[in-house]
């Protein structure tokens, strides 16, 4: 039975978790912009997998003070582990590890008067837990979206140890759940940064076009700190503006200003060199400016209409089969997507990192944000709608200026039977709506009826959304009803279909056996399915896009076949190398041809 002294310390902690998790405000946005000192690199690490660590007080680093001393655990002479990175593929023995993972950067710290010091985490997976010099920070919940922990107060001039308890356990009231169809990377997976701000800072800030407008600017700069009260300015120099507001009390300015703008779009994806400057600090970023919208069936980018021509991507780098996180990640994956023909990515199933929205901006591609509301999340579970709403604040907070983000994906193939899942979906669309009503928000089905060679999209959802996003199978998981020229249509109202996911599995180089058996895995009978499937799409009304699944294989645990998948979902158009299947060109010719028409 453990000691009173150890359970008042236990309820101590726990006190300490709760007040920090409440009282962390609002991230930093637009961390590249500030003065930052990276903490990537090597780190120490201690492997947990039986979580005894909180119990030993890892945190406090102890060292035996008698010579009849002794502590069972050390990061002296420990493992080192890169960071950013995921922690399952750079130790093999915790290969397929889901549990606790205990990091630590020492780091020199020289405090300044008239500065502000932060600890900012691109993302930890899944849950974090942030100690400096032996005490708490705070906590986080959520593998995809930043946060920090100020240390103005706590940091030590001179050598400073930051250790971070990193869990990537599922979990039933998770974000996603306990099962879902890709690898559980875990560790600190992004950048991890000092940054020092002046001590009246630029929090945050919006700078983008009104709803419906291409040429109004309507938006907002944040203040924090010791007098906010200042007089704010938004230059953009390329186009001569230079305007001035004033932020209240809080320390909020709106702005609102007009130019002719060269709108950004995937053929001529312009942007410009914001800055922002208060009295007492600045920031600088690259901005797009675009007008996206619905009209009846059609999608309108910039007041035309666009077709979609996408495909679905998962933060993973196959040449390495580990966790994408750079630039050079980046960079790989859009490049094929350009090369298939695309001008969108739907980025799956939660938010990738920052280097991947960015880039894709710069190369003309529209981004798709997603939460990892995924299947069957316990919609009714206590707390599960809180964190659904964090994470979309969080996402938004990120990613709100990046012009090439036209869509907010709230869910993924959730389903009606699922305890408040309309109830709570509906309410989160309302709220993402309120927080941004210039973008287009959707939720992915994959519960439509299909017979009679009938698709029947009757999901309730789409009442509340612009667009009706599905998945469907048709020719792998479920076999045709009839021609795929024939297919009839139900639909539940009158807006944009994108079709968000369709294809099947195949193993490069797999042309043995009946081609068309799936059982094979061949690449001749995934070429079938997305020529069937293409035959589909012109019987597909109001339909303003399509987006297969998926680019390039990944890593998931549930494939199973130890022939074709060994731990790979194959349905990618590429191989883990790289290799181009069949499928590849029978998609990249027709989105050629939407080119020609």
């Amino acid at each position: 039975m453990p000691e009173p002294k150890k359970i008042s310390c236990f309820i101590l902690h726990f006190c300490f978790l709760l007040t920090f998790w409440i009282c962390e405000g609002q991230t930093l946005q637009n961390i590249a912009s500030r003065k930052t000192e990276s903490l990537n690199g090597k780190w120490q690490c201690i492997i947990d997998p039986t979580n005894i660590g909180d119990w030993r007080e890892i945190w406090l680093e102890k060292k035996p003070q008698n010579k009849t001393d002794f502590v069972e655990y050390s990061f002296e002479g420990s493992p080192l582990l890169n960071v950013p990175g995921d922690f399952n593929t750079q130790i093999n023995e915790i290969t397929y590890l889901e549990g606790v993972v205990w990091y630590k950067k020492a780091f020199t710290y020289q405090k300044t008067a008239d500065k502000r010091y932060f600890i900012h985490f691109g993302a930890v997976n899944y849950r974090a837990t942030v100690y400096l010099n032996g005490k708490l920070l705070g906590t986080h919940e959520g593998g995809f979206t930043p946060f920090q922990f100020e240390i103005s107060d706590l940091a030590v001039n001179g050598s400073n140890s930051l250790i971070v308890k990193v869990n990537n356990q599922r979990l039933k009231d998770g974000l996603p759940g306990l099962g879902y169809d890709w690898f559980n990377y875990g560790g600190i997976t992004r950048d991890v940064h000092l940054v020092s701000t002046p001590t009246c800072y630029i929090e945050d800030y919006l700078i983008q076009l009104k709803k419906s407008s291409s040429k109004e600017v309507s938006g907002w700069i944040q203040l924090k700190g010791a007098g906010v009260s200042q007089s704010v300015k938004v230059k953009i120099p390329e186009l001569g503006i230079i305007y001035t507001t004033k932020t209240n009390s809080s320390g909020k300015a709106p702005v609102e200003f007009s130019s002719k703008f060269k709108l950004w779009s995937p053929d001529h994806p312009k942007l410009y060199k914001v800055i922002i400057e208060s009295e007492t600090d600045s920031i600088t970023d690259e901005i797009g400016f675009r007008t996206i919208e619905t009209k009846g069936a059609e999608i309108l980018l910039n007041g035309k209409p666009i077709f979609l021509k996408g495909t679905n991507i998962h933060e993973e780098n196959p040449l390495t089969a580990a966790k994408a996180f750079s630039q050079s990640d980046a960079l790989i994956l859009l490049t094929w997507a350009k090369e298939l023909g695309c001008n969108f990515v739907r980025l799956a199933h939660y938010p990738h990192n920052e280097n991947m929205v960015k880039m894709a901006e710069k190369m003309g591609l529209l981004v798709w944000d997603e939460l990892p509301v995924y299947q069957h999340i316990e919609f009714a579970a206590p707390g599960v709608t809180d964190k659904m709403e964090t994470m979309l604040k969080e996402m938004i907070a990120r990613d709100k200026n990046r012009c090439s983000v036209f869509i907010w994906s709230i869910s993924n193939e959730t389903y009606t039977s699922t305890p408040n899942r309309n109830e709570a979906l509906i309410e989160l669309s309302k709220k993402c709506r309120a927080i941004d009503d210039t973008r287009l928000i959707t939720s992915v089905i994959n519960n439509q009826g299909y017979s009679n060679n009938t698709l029947d999209v009757n999901d309730p959802l789409y009442n509340y959304f612009d667009i009706i996003s599905l998945n469907e199978y048709i020719g792998w998981y479920i076999p045709w009803q009839g021609k795929p020229q024939d297919t009839k249509w139900k639909l539940v109202a009158n807006k944009p279909v994108i079709i968000a996911e369709f294809g099947g599995e195949a193993l490069y180089g797999s042309h043995y056996g009946p081609t068309d058996e799936a059982a094979y895995w061949t690449e001749e009978y995934q070429e079938q399915i997305y020529k069937d499937q293409i035959a589909m799409f012109k019987t597909a009304p109001n339909l303003a896009g399509v987006c297969p699944w998926i680019l390039v294989d990944y890593r998931s645990l549930g494939r199973m076949h130890p022939v074709y998948q060994n731990g790979w979902n194959r349905k990618g158009l590429l191989s883990d190398r790289g290799d181009r299947k069949k499928a590849w060109y029978i998609l990249q010719d027709y989105y050629t041809s939407l080119d020609t028409k």
